[in-house]
């Protein structure tokens, strides 16, 4: 019995020493019965401020903290019961609202399919081409900008009309001596890009050079631009499939999207009725 005794007093006394009382925290203000701890003012402390600097921002902090509080007790006192209820509801909600969006989205990145095959671009292209029409004209073009003084003009006319595997390699040989340049001709160009990089060209002066497999010779102080045109399309025409692609993209996985939400608030609703989690009741029932 005393041996039995002994190893209950031994567990007691080895349980309280195990278990230790943990620290208070450091309270460094207080507004009626909220506290400030010390803690909460250290992490927000940047790295590298001064103690004259990290004093100012400790005492705004608490300021601003004592500020929001009081106000907020003072809102409480003095709005009446109704409207209080009104914030508070609304304040649920959007907390309903928060946790909501959070745990759809990382469903959403989690299993939606953000796959979408050419295939599937251009039906969709081909059933809306009409809501796709250009906001500005589009080039397919290379061009070349060198200045007044650069004795190669010549040649890269030559090599920029031609173009072939050869004139390629020359002409990215040299590209150091170009003020600016552009040689994949298979990309779609705004024309407002085109006229940044081209300070000749205007709005006013643009529609001289929409000419397909033309080439022209613009000049100003500045120096010499060589460009060919090989496609373009208008304004208020249909938009080309290459150009708009990112965008016909994410409309796509945009009702991909809603429609995974949609079913998914279905099964959910259909779960819960099913394992009797939600229920409807009728007067009847009552």
């Amino acid at each position: 019995m005393k041996y039995f005794l002994y190893i209950i007093l031994s567990f007691v006394l080895v349980s309280c020493n195990l278990i230790k009382k943990e620290p208070e925290k450091e309270v460094v203000a207080r507004v009626g019965e909220d506290f400030l701890y010390k803690d909460e003012l250290l992490s927000l402390m940047p790295k590298g401020v001064s103690s004259q600097d990290s004093l100012l921002l400790v005492q705004n902090y608490i300021n601003s903290w004592a500020t929001k509080r009081l106000l907020m007790k003072n809102a409480q006192k003095n709005l009446s019961e109704q409207k209080i209820q009104e914030f508070n509801l609304l304040v649920s909600d959007y907390k309903n609202d928060l946790y909501t969006k959070a745990y759809l989205e990382a469903l959403v990145l989690r299993s939606l399919d953000t796959i979408v095959k050419d295939t599937v671009l251009s039906k969709y292209y081909v059933e809306n081409k009409d809501n796709f029409k250009l906001s500005e004209s589009v080039l397919k073009l290379r061009f070349i900008s060198v200045p007044k003084n650069n004795d190669k003009i010549s040649k890269f006319k030559e090599k920029l009309k031609r173009f072939n595997e050869e004139d390629q390699q020359y002409l990215d040989s040299l590209s150091y001596q170009y003020s600016n340049y552009m040689f994949n001709d298979s990309v779609w160009l705004k024309s407002s890009e085109l006229i940044r990089k081209i300070p000749p060209l205007n709005q006013e002066n643009l529609g001289d050079y929409l000419k397909k497999s033309q080439f022209f010779e613009l000049q100003d102080s500045l120096g010499v631009y060589l460009m060919r045109v090989n496609d373009f399309k208008k304004t208020n025409d249909a938009a080309p499939l290459a150009f708009i692609k990112p965008t016909i993209r994410q409309i796509i996985l945009n009702q991909r999207k809603l429609e995974f939400i949609r079913n998914l608030k279905k099964d959910i609703l259909n779960d819960a009725i099913e394992d009797k989690q939600f229920q409807i009741y009728d007067e009847k029932d009552e």
